[in-house]
C-alpha cells in the first residue's frame, strides 16, 4: 500500500486528506472510496487518460484491481484536488515511479487529459493548513502561484504538469517559487468607483462616514431618491486603510476558498465592498446551502456590506444579519455538521423614508398614507435598528452645492490619515487590538469612564427617545471614536452630544409619525 497526502475544503477551512492506494490481483478495476462526490468519481477517467497520454503504461494493461481510499472516510469530500496524488499513487503502485518520501508533502491538483495540472480553488487556506500541520512541501498548480506567495515556512512547488512533478520527485529538475514582497507593483492604490473627494456637499454625512471608517461602526442612511446615499456608501471604501499582511492572508483565504481569486486579483489587499441586490436569497447573503458556502456577510469580512433599498430585502435576510453584527461571525448549522464563518463587517444601509421616497421632503410632496409609511418603516425591525450605531438623514443636495467644486484630494488624504491614526490608537490601547465598534459593554465603559454629567446627558436622551440599554453603550463607542479622531485621551460632553445626535435623529423622525 502507498500513502500520499492531499487536502480539501470544509467550508472555508482546509482539511488534510490521506490518499491510500492499494492493489490486488485480478481483472483490471479502478475504485475510489471515501464519501466522495461526482467530480472525484470522474477523476478515474482523467487520471487513466493522463497517465496513458504521457507515455506511461496504461493502467488497464495491468491485471490488478486498484482501490483508492480517501480518509477520513466519514468526511464528505468534493472537488478536483485529488487527481494529482491519485495519479502519483497509481504510478507508484505499478512501479512506473521511483519511491520517494511522501510524509512531508501535500499534493493538490486537477489533471487534464494530456497530463497538465489545472488551477483549483482554495489553495491559500490549504497552504496555510499544510504549514500549520508541519508539512515541508506543497505541490500545487502553477496557475495558483500568486495566491500563496505570502505564505512563509513551507516550500512552495508550483508545477504545470504531471510529468514535471515526476521529474521534480526524481530530483531531475529543481523548482522554486519566486520571492515576493508587499511592495510589488500590483499593490498600488486601486481606482475606486467613487472616491471620497468626488462627493459634493453632504458635510454631515461625510462626517458620519469619517467616524464609521475610524471605528468600524455601522451606519443607516435615510433620504429621498437620488440624494446621494449610494454614492456616499461607495465612497466609504476609499477611506479605509489597506490590510496588513496577516489580514491579507485571512481575507484572501476566504476568497480563495470561494473561487473568487484570479491572475489579475490574486490576493485581497484592500477592504472588500459587497453590494448584493435586494432580490438575493438568504443563502447567497448569509451563507449555507447543501454543502455550506460563505455568503456576502463573510465575503464582506473586515470590509463593507452595503444594503441598498434595505427594506426591500427579505425579512429572514435582515434578521439573519443580527448575529454577525453582534458576534462578528455567522453559524451555519446542518444535521451532520456546524460551520462557523467570520463575518466582522461594516454594515451600510440605505433606505427611503417611505414607499414614494419623499416623506419629509421640503420640496416634493409625499403621496403615501400614514399606514403605508408605517408598514414600510417597520420592515426594519427594532432589534436590527438598535444594532446600527449611526443613523442619519441624507437630504436632497442643494443645487448650489451641486455645482461647486468637489473636495480636494489633499483634504481626503488629511481625513484618511486622521482615520489611520485613530485606528492605531484603538489597537494600541486594547490587548486584542479591537476597534471601538467591537468592544463589549464592560470594555467600552471602562475605557470611557463616563462622569456623572455624561451619564445624566445620555439618560435624558434615552428617556426622551425611548432608547434601549444597548444604545447607551453605542453612544459611548461613537463618542470614543470621535475623541480618537481628535487624538483626545478623555471623552468630553462635546463628543457625547455629537454621538447622541447620530443615535436620535431617525428615532425622532419615526416618533413624529
Amino acid at each position: 500500500m502507498f500513502l500520499l497526502y492531499s487536502a480539501s475544503l470544509n467550508g472555508i477551512e482546509a482539511q488534510p486528506i490521506e490518499v491510500e492506494i492499494d492493489k490486488t490481483s485480478g481483472l483490471f478495476n479502478f475504485t475510489i472510496v471515501g464519501l466522495i462526490d461526482k467530480a472525484i468519481q470522474e477523476a478515474k477517467e482523467r487520471v487513466f487518460l493522463a497517465i496513458k497520454n504521457l507515455g506511461f503504461k496504461a493502467l488497464n494493461r495491468f491485471s490488478y484491481k486498484f482501490v483508492i481510499n480517501l480518509a477520513p472516510a466519514d468526511l464528505k469530500k468534493e472537488g478536483v484536488y485529488f487527481d494529482l496524488p491519485i495519479a502519483l499513487g497509481l504510478l507508484l503502485a505499478t512501479n512506473q515511479l521511483k519511491k520517494f518520501e511522501a510524509s512531508d508533502k501535500i499534493f493538490v491538483g486537477q489533471l487534464s487529459l494530456e497530463g497538465k495540472i489545472k488551477k483549483v480553488k482554495g489553495i491559500l487556506p490549504i497552504a496555510l493548513k499544510a504549514k500549520k500541520q508541519g508539512f515541508k512541501y506543497l505541490i500545487f498548480p502553477k496557475e495558483n502561484l500568486k495566491e500563496v506567495l505570502l505564505v512563509k515556512g513551507i516550500n512552495l512547488i508550483p508545477v504545470e504538469s504531471l510529468k514535471e512533478t515526476i521529474l521534480w520527485l526524481e530530483n531531475l529538475i529543481k523548482i522554486k517559487a519566486p520571492s515576493f514582497s508587499l511592495s510589488e507593483s500590483f499593490l498600488k492604490k486601486p481606482a475606486w468607483e467613487i472616491d471620497f473627494s468626488q462627493i459634493k456637499g453632504h458635510f454631515k454625512a461625510k462626517r458620519a462616514l469619517e467616524i464609521v471608517a475610524a471605528g468600524a461602526h455601522n451606519l443607516l442612511m435615510i433620504g429621498p431618491p437620488g440624494g446621494g446615499k449610494t454614492m456616499l456608501a461607495k465612497a466609504l471604501i476609499s477611506l479605509l486603510p489597506p490590510f496588513q499582511e496577516e489580514e491579507i492572508l485571512e481575507i484572501s483565504s476566504i476568497y480563495s476558498a470561494s473561487g473568487l481569486l484570479n491572475q489579475t486579483r490574486p490576493l485581497i489587499f484592500f477592504p472588500p465592498f459587497r453590494n448584493p441586490h435586494h432580490s438575493a436569497s438568504s443563502v447567497a447573503i448569509l451563507g449555507g446551502g447543501q454543502n455550506p458556502r460563505p455568503g456576502e456577510v463573510t465575503l464582506a469580512h473586515k470590509g463593507v456590506l452595503f444594503l441598498d433599498e434595505m427594506p426591500e430585502f427579505q425579512r429572514d435576510v435582515l434578521e439573519g444579519i443580527r448575529e454577525p453584527l453582534e458576534e462578528g461571525k455567522i453559524t451555519i448549522s446542518r444535521a451532520k455538521e456546524t460551520l462557523v464563518f467570520p463575518a466582522r463587517f461594516i454594515l451600510i444601509g440605505a433606505m427611503n423614508p417611505c414607499p414614494c421616497g419623499y416623506y419629509g421632503d421640503p420640496e416634493k410632496e409625499c403621496k403615501c398614507s400614514l399606514k403605508e409609511i408605517l408598514r414600510y418603516q417597520k420592515k426594519i425591525s427594532g432589534p436590527l435598528l438598535d444594532r446600527i450605531d449611526l443613523q442619519i438623514e441624507v437630504p436632497r443636495i442643494e443645487i448650489k452645492a451641486f455645482f461647486k467644486e468637489a473636495s480636494s484630494d489633499s483634504l481626503q488624504e488629511t481625513i484618511k490619515q486622521r482615520i489611520i491614526k485613530a485606528r492605531k490608537l484603538q489597537r494600541k490601547r486594547n490587548p486584542q487590538r479591537k476597534l471601538n465598534a467591537y468592544l463589549n459593554s464592560q470594555e467600552v465603559e471602562a475605557l470611557v469612564s463616563p462622569t456623572s454629567e455624561i451619564k445624566k446627558l445620555i439618560e435624558k436622551a434615552i428617556l426622551k427617545y425611548h432608547l434601549s440599554a444597548r444604545a447607551y453603550f453605542k453612544i459611548l463607542k461613537i463618542a470614543r471614536t470621535i475623541s480618537d479622531l481628535k487624538s483626545k485621551e478623555k471623552v468630553s460632553q462635546e463628543e457625547i452630544l455629537e454621538a447622541i445626535n447620530y443615535r436620535t435623529k431617525i428615532q425622532e423622525s419615526f416618533l413624529n409619525l
